[in-house]
C-alpha cells in the first residue's frame, strides 16, 4: 500500500468506509498516523472493528461519527468523493473549527510530493472530462504497458490508489478523476493534465454547469508551468480552460484521426473513441514512447466492461452493453455506431431533453424505456417520431428488444441516465443486462 512519513503523528478522521475509505484507513493506520473513522451502515463499523482490534486496543483507531465526538487535534476530514459535501453537514463543522477536507487522492498527492522531494521521479498523468475519461485513462495505461513502462492505474477507476503499491523511480501514475476528487484536493500537480470535454453533468452537486465547469477547471490550475495540459477542444468550456492553464498547453481533436488509422482499433470505434485516442497519443508522445508501441497498442487495446461492450449475439442480433454511458452526451456516439439500433435507455436523468442523441434517431429502429426517465423520454421520443415501448424494467426492455430485433440488428442497453432508481450503479446495470442477455431462449 501507498504510506508515507508526512502521515505519522496526524490524527485524521476519514468519513465513508466504502472501498477507498478502508483503504485509506489501512495506509494511515500503516503509516503511524491516528484514525477516527466512521460509516453510517453498522455492518460496516463491525468490519472495521473486527479488522483492527488491535489498534483500537492501542488507542491509534476511534470509530467514532465526526460530528458528535471529541475531534481535538484534527488535521483533516478525509472523505469519501460520494459523501455530497456541499449538503453534508461536514462542510459546516470544518469551516467552524478550520480544518480542511481532502480525499484519498490529496493524500496520495502529499505522498508523491514527499517522494519527488527525496528522488524519486513518477510522472502523474491526471484525465478528467465528462465523457470519455474511463477509456482514455486505460488506454494510456495500456500504451505505458505495451512500452514496458512501470505503470499504475487508479482513482475513479480500478482498486483504490492508497491500496496500490507504490511504483519505482521512472514508474508512471495514470488517474481517472472525477469532479469530486478533484474538489477534495489541493496539491495534486500533474505531469501530465488531460481533459476529455465538458457537458453538463453532476449539476446539484456543484450547483450548476459552471460550478461543474469550475471543478474541472481546477486540475489544471493545480499544476505548475513546466507540465502539460493536453485538451480537447472540441467544444467551447474546454476551449476556456486551455485559455486559463499556465502548463505547456497541447490541443487536440477527434478529428486528428483518421478513418483509415481508426478502422483498425477493433475496441476503439467511433467518433469519441477517436477523441480518446487522439488525447492518449499526445500523452505517450510526451512520455517519450515511439510511433510504433503506440499503433500496436491501440490495435491490441481491449476495451474496458460496459463501454460498448459487445456480450454476445443470438440470432444474428449483437447485444451492446453501454451502461456507462449516464448521460445524452455520452450515448450520442453509441447510437451514430450502428444503423439499426434496439434503444434500451432511462434510469435517473441528468437532462429533462435527450438533444445530443437527436442527429441518430434515423438509427432507431424501436426504444425501450425504464426507470424513473421513462415515462418523459417516450414522451420526447414519440413526438420526435420514434416507435417506443415503456417498458419500465429491464429484463422487460431486453426480452421485448430481442423478439423484435432482426438479424444483423444491434439490442443497444446505452440509457443516458444514471441507475441509482433501479442499480447499486452503472456496473451493476451491465452486469444485470450480461445475465439477462445470457437466459434468453
Amino acid at each position: 500500500m501507498i504510506t508515507s512519513p508526512v502521515f505519522s503523528g496526524q490524527f485524521y478522521a476519514v468519513l465513508g468506509l466504502a472501498r477507498s475509505g478502508m483503504a485509506t484507513v489501512a495506509a494511515l493506520l500503516a503509516s503511524d498516523a491516528k484514525v477516527m473513522a466512521w460509516d453510517n451502515n453498522p455492518e460496516t463499523r463491525d468490519r472495521l472493528q473486527q479488522q483492527y482490534q488491535e489498534a483500537i486496543d492501542k488507542g491509534r483507531l476511534v470509530i467514532a461519527d465526526p460530528m458528535i465526538a471529541d475531534i481535538f487535534g484534527i488535521s483533516a476530514f478525509v472523505v469519501s468523493p460520494g459523501i455530497p459535501i456541499n449538503r453534508h453537514p461536514i462542510a459546516a463543522l470544518a469551516k467552524e473549527r478550520g480544518i480542511p477536507i481532502i480525499g484519498d487522492i490529496e493524500l496520495f498527492a502529499q505522498a508523491h510530493g514527499f517522494w519527488e522531494r527525496h528522488g524519486r521521479r513518477c510522472p502523474v498523468v491526471g484525465i478528467t472530462g465528462t465523457n470519455g475519461k474511463s477509456t482514455t485513462t486505460a488506454l494510456i495505461h495500456h500504451i505505458l504497458k505495451e512500452a514496458g513502462l512501470p505503470t499504475l492505474m487508479g482513482g475513479n477507476i480500478g482498486l483504490p490508489l492508497l491500496a496500490a503499491d507504490p511504483l519505482p523511480d521512472g514508474g508512471v501514475y495514470v488517474l481517472e478523476l472525477s469532479s469530486y476528487q478533484i474538489d477534495l484536493t489541493f496539491t495534486l500537480d500533474c505531469d501530465i493534465a488531460v481533459l476529455t470535454n465538458i457537458t453538463p453533468d453532476h449539476l446539484d452537486r456543484h450547483g450548476g454547469f459552471e460550478g461543474y465547469r469550475k471543478a474541472k477547471e481546477r486540475l489544471f490550475l493545480l499544476q505548475s508551468s513546466p507540465h502539460y495540459a493536453v485538451i480537447a477542444t472540441d467544444d467551447i468550456p474546454s476551449q476556456v480552460i486551455a485559455k486559463q492553464s499556465a502548463a505547456h498547453l497541447v490541443t487536440v481533436h477527434a478529428d486528428n484521426i483518421s478513418a483509415e488509422d481508426q478502422i483498425n482499433w477493433p475496441n476503439l470505434q467511433g467518433p469519441h473513441n477517436a477523441q480518446n485516442a487522439v488525447l492518449a497519443m499526445a500523452v505517450a508522445h510526451i512520455l517519450g514512447i515511439s510511433d510504433d508501441v503506440i499503433s500496436k497498442a491501440l490495435v491490441s487495446y481491449a476495451g474496458l466492461p460496459h463501454r460498448m461492450q459487445k456480450i454476445g449475439e443470438r440470432r444474428g442480433v449483437l447485444f451492446i452493453d453501454d451502461s456507462k454511458a449516464t448521460n445524452a452526451m455520452a450515448t450520442a456516439p453509441a447510437l451514430a455506431a450502428f444503423p439499426a439500433i434496439h434503444w434500451i435507455l432511462g434510469g435517473v436523468p441528468k437532462t429533462a431533453d435527450l438533444d445530443p442523441c437527436k442527429a441518430f434517431y434515423n438509427h432507431i429502429r424501436q426504444a425501450y424505456t425504464i426507470g424513473q426517465a421513462g415515462p418523459d423520454y417516450a414522451q420526447l421520443l414519440r413526438e420526435a417520431g420514434v416507435n417506443v415501448v415503456e417498458c419500465g424494467t429491464l429484463e422487460k426492455a431486453v426480452r421485448l428488444a430481442a423478439e423484435e430485433a432482426q438479424p444483423d440488428e444491434v439490442v443497444m442497453l446505452t440509457p443516458a441516465c444514471a441507475s441509482f432508481d433501479q442499480f447499486s450503479d452503472y456496473e451493476a446495470r451491465g452486469q444485470a443486462f450480461r445475465k439477462i442477455v445470457e437466459a434468453l431462449d
